[in-house]
């Protein structure tokens, strides 16, 4: 998990989800919520997806700030 602010200086955290099943190719994707339970909820954003935890948790932890800001902006366009 790693925590952000947005934008407008609510916090956000974004975590890994995982799907179950025998097939392991694209399990894992990036999941945000605020912080707070608020701001409308959490956003799945399925089109960044891995095969493994390790290389999730791994980029996860590699993506700054900028980019997890700009991929949330990318989620809620494409939902709001």
């Amino acid at each position: 998990m790693k925590t952000f602010r947005d934008d407008t200086g609510v916090t956000w955290v974004a975590s890994v989800r995982e799907r179950t099943g025998d097939d392991y190719k694209g399990r894992f994707w990036l999941v945000m919520a605020p912080e707070d339970g608020n701001d409308g909820g959490e956003v799945e954003l399925e089109d960044v997806r891995w095969n493994s935890l390790k290389t999730a948790e791994r980029t996860l932890a590699t993506m700054s700030a900028g980019e997890l800001k700009r991929r949330l902006r990318w989620a809620k366009a494409r939902v709001g």
